[in-house]
């Protein structure tokens, strides 16, 4: 398959590049640091340690929000890269909050992908509070991988003021998670949105990250047609439909809310 990963000699520019982006960011916005959700996972952690290298830890508030569908490991290893990195952080339980919802609105009780997205939905709110509150600016932890096919909550986890590792693929951010120093069991953990129990990104995609990347390299982004893409990476045309349907699907989550053409 094509492999979309960088050189060893790419990584620290990358690393550079990106901590550059954070500095300017906070700094053409005058504010004082940066919230970021730590999740567990491997976008946020290594989201919090670009974010520590380019602010210093102590201007990194980092966020743990557990739902009742949270798996233990998970927030136990964000608060271990909050500790690890020495980060501020809290840890804020959003089910409550969730179920204030429901009480107001009970007819989504029920709709798993309606209550998902209102816990990511939650959290945003709950990230941009500590960011008002202390003159700071939301990081967002989305990859391009996720962002090609539409994988994240409008509103949500897309509701933030800047995505530092949005041009990676997840491939990419494993990569250089591990040139950064995050450790082997959370550069390599599968990934989870955790928006109801026993969710996987790979299962709810139904195609792994190592295929979406390869079909995004060498298709989505790339010049070939399907019938080459079929050929150079060994999949199905209906894979490879899929993904491209994905990706024009989800364009207006890309985009900023539509307006009408102003009249002439």
């Amino acid at each position: 398959m094509i492999d979309p990963r960088f050189s060893e000699a790419e990584l620290d520019q990358h690393q550079h590049h990106i901590t550059t982006f954070i500095r300017d960011q906070i700094d053409t916005a005058g504010a004082d640091g940066a919230v970021l959700g730590l999740s567990g996972g491997i976008d946020s952690t290594l989201t919090a340690y670009l974010a520590a290298d380019a602010l210093g830890a102590e201007n990194v508030h980092g966020l743990v929000l557990p739902a009742v569908v949270s798996g233990d490991e998970n927030m136990s290893d964000a608060e271990r890269v909050a500790l690890d990195l020495g980060l501020p952080h809290d840890l804020i339980e959003i089910e409550p909050i969730v179920d204030s919802l429901l009480s107001a609105y009970p007819e989504a009780e029920g709709d798993r992908e309606a209550v998902g997205n209102a816990r990511a939905r939650v959290r945003a709110v709950l990230n941009y509070l500590v960011a008002n509150h202390e003159n700071r600016l939301v990081l967002g932890t989305g990859n391009r991988s996720e962002a090609a096919v539409g994988y994240f909550t409008k509103y949500g986890d897309g509701a933030v003021d800047c995505h530092p590792i949005g041009n990676l693929y997840k491939a990419q951010v494993r990569q250089l998670a591990r040139h950064v120093g995050v450790p082997e069991d959370l550069a390599a953990k599968p990934a989870t949105a955790e928006l109801w129990a026993d969710q996987t990104d790979e299962d709810e995609m139904g195609l792994s990250y190592e295929t979406l990347d390869s079909i995004l390299v060498t298709h989505v982004d790339g010049p070939l047609s399907v019938a080459a893409t079929c050929r150079e990476l060994d999949v199905e045309p209906e894979t490879v439909e899929r993904v491209r349907e994905m990706y024009q699907h989800s364009e207006h989550k890309r985009q900023v809310p539509p307006s009408p053409e102003p009249l002439s």
